[in-house]
């Protein structure tokens, strides 16, 4: 959601908060306490622009926001990976302390997906003690010796490395366009009741290095996406989860696309049409259409791993294919992520998210 809703997990976070400060489940409401009323935190406005280089940055004030990095892969062979890289921040108060009195939790993810395997791990940190943490200006996000660091101006060029028991990655990537503000010039609406976040993306990165892998070192290059996000109440009370796309075209567009399942009232959509050339085109609510179309069995669940994308406006009829439909993300809460195949109308690659499964 990210959006990067995707990007991640609003719910991953939350979980987190839960297990450090156990009060908090008892006001939860909506998903994972994401429809909760978020007293002293700051709230998105339309009035107030998203800004560079300050909101490269965290944003203390605000209760949740997310570092969120997902790639498309390939090695000289022609064999397909996904890489995903996340850094979340939750706080239990709107201000931050140095030292133990730190209110801000961290949490990283990352994973490497093949055709055959799926490698996943996972870092907790508290603030204010150095462990986990970013900065806007030069930007880095980090926690312990996983790192996305700009290596330039901005987040135009980044290093990008992170460690698990059984996998690894170290890669360097380089912006060949334009950040790329989501729904009103980064005011992303959430839910028919108004719920927002501030939402941008970098969706042009090349990207190239090297996955460690149990079997071999791999040298791979692709493309990658890095969605920011950040908010304090961005779900109604009866949003329970979602699907998030994020895909890259071969004429070289563009487009994110999610659906919020209510309970009550129904899915919420929106999706933004990104031109070659970085210009965003926003849609409403009921624009953007996925269809489930195939399951498999994952983890004990049964899962969609084939979809049916449909933004009418832009002629796109896709049908989106998961590289390994058993990414499954292991994690504290789990969730399904994972690099995705595009056939039809517009032929291309991306990354899936999905919650609630």
């Amino acid at each position: 959601m990210n959006g990067r809703p995707v990007q991640i997990l609003l719910r991953v976070i939350l979980a987190l908060c839960f297990a450090v400060f156990p009060a908090v489940s008892a006001v939860a409401q909506g998903f994972a306490g994401l429809g909760a009323a978020a007293e002293g935190f700051t709230q998105p406005s339309r009035d107030i622009p998203v800004s560079f280089p300050r909101d490269h940055g965290p944003h203390p004030d605000f209760r949740i926001e997310w570092w969120y990095l997902t790639a498309n892969l390939q090695d000289a062979d022609g064999t397909k990976y996904g890489l995903q890289w996340t850094l979340f921040r939750s706080a239990m108060a709107p201000e931050e302390k140095d030292g133990w009195a730190s209110p801000q939790i961290w949490m990283g993810h990352a994973a490497v997906t093949t055709p055959t395997a799926h490698y996943v791990a996972e870092r907790l940190a508290r603030g204010g003690i150095g462990q986990a943490g970013a900065r806007a200006d030069p930007f880095s996000a980090w926690i312990d010796d996983w790192e996305m660091t700009a290596t330039g101006d901005g987040i135009d060029a980044l290093e990008l490395r992170a460690r698990g028991t059984d996998f690894g990655y170290d890669m360097t990537l380089s912006a060949t366009g334009p950040i790329v503000l989501q729904g009103d010039r980064g005011y992303s609406v959430k839910s028919t009741g108004g719920r927002a976040s501030y939402y941008y993306s970098q969706p042009f990165y090349e990207i190239s290095g090297t996955l460690r892998l149990p079997e071999r070192d791999v040298t791979v290059t692709g493309t990658a996406w890095l969605d920011r996000e950040w908010a304090s109440q961005p779900l109604g009370d009866t949003q329970i989860s979602w699907d998030w796309f994020s895909m890259v075209f071969d004429g070289g567009e563009r487009l994110m696309g999610f659906t919020l399942h209510d309970s009550e009232t129904g899915d919420f959509t929106a999706a933004t049409w990104i031109a070659s050339d970085g210009t965003p085109t926003p849609y409403p609510n009921g624009a953007f259409q996925s269809r489930p179309l195939e399951t498999a069995q994952v983890a004990g669940r049964d899962v969609p791993v084939v979809w049916q994308v449909l933004l009418p406006d832009k002629g796109i009829d896709v049908t989106v294919r998961a590289l390994n439909p058993q990414a499954w993300m292991d994690t504290s809460v789990s969730y399904w992520e994972g690099p995705v195949t595009i056939t039809g109308s517009h032929p291309g690659r991306g990354y899936l998210e999905m919650t609630g499964y």
